[in-house]
């Protein structure tokens, strides 16, 4: 009898996530581990060994048994240490963390490395990433942009991410930081990709990419462009502000899903009443 297989999982997380009072993000990552290792990969941070050690308590009390630590400081690094395939060897998960996501993607894009992480996925290993570390799940990935109204001649810069998810972009600091402007810049240049902009301490949990579920305390923004009817993005005017007409926004939160497939968000199940409220009425 084939043995059953573990789907695809992905969490992204839109950073500052909490870590000192319920956890439930941290909580759901350590709980959909198929197996009890998880490689901590602090390739983003420049205080790596700061958030190796927190990440590290938080998951250990969670009851994940081997947390182990991936600090890479270049490239060169990659090609040399034949340990650090060691390190990832039957690893049930993958964290990556915050800071610059270009650190990540400059440093593993096209290893041997990367490649045995991208095999760990398609086994069923778990791929989570707090803000850098979220936007380099995707197949593109923002690497800057203007918070503010967009124009047409704002630089948009983009990168190739670590692209275990195809179709879809993903922003983080979402609300916080004021995003909205250059999500819809991105998917007016190009209609065919699914913008993601997730709040922080809010998460989506994405399987087989077929449909995410969300969790935390703040908003997940899924913007649809395939419907637009009218952008000005190639126009020559650099000054002008970006109008995109037909654009779709849904706006998701805590136990609501979206079905990637069909690019329709489906509501949370409602609360059942406890018993002795329902007698009472």
């Amino acid at each position: 009898m084939a043995s059953k297989r573990n789907p695809k999982t992905l969490i992204a997380i839109g950073g500052n996530e909490d870590k000192e009072n319920d956890r439930l993000i941290l909580r759901c990552v350590a709980e959909t581990l198929p197996r009890k290792k998880l490689v901590i990969a602090t390739l983003a941070s420049e205080v790596a060994d700061e958030m190796w050690h927190q990440y590290r308590g938080i998951f250990k009390k969670f009851g994940v048994s081997d947390v182990v630590h991936l600090n890479i400081g270049s490239r060169e690094e990659v090609h040399s240490n034949e340990k650090l395939l060691e390190i990832m060897a039957n690893a049930g998960g993958v964290f990556f963390t915050g800071g610059d996501q270009l650190r990540i993607t400059s440093k593993l894009g096209g290893t041997a490395l990367c490649q045995q992480i991208q095999d760990l996925y398609a086994a069923g290993a778990v791929m989570a990433g707090t803000s850098a570390g979220a936007s380099i799940l995707t197949e593109t990935m923002i690497v800057s942009g203007p918070e503010r109204s967009h124009r047409i001649g704002d630089s948009l810069r983009m990168a190739p991410g670590l692209g275990f998810l195809r179709d879809v972009l993903i922003d983080q600091h979402f609300a916080e930081r004021g995003r909205i402007s250059r999500l819809v810049g991105i998917v007016a240049q190009n209609p065919r990709v699914l913008g993601l902009g997730i709040d922080e301490d809010t998460a989506v949990i994405l399987r087989d990419e077929k449909e995410f579920e969300v969790i935390g305390s703040g908003a997940v923004y899924a913007l649809d462009a395939r419907s637009m009817v009218h952008t000005n993005v190639s126009e020559q005017e650099v000054d002008k502000t970006l109008s995109a007409f037909g654009t779709v926004l849904h706006v998701l939160s805590h136990g609501d899903r979206f079905d990637l497939e069909q690019r329709k968000p489906i509501a949370a199940p409602m609360e059942e009443k406890p018993e002795e409220q329902v007698a009472a009425e």
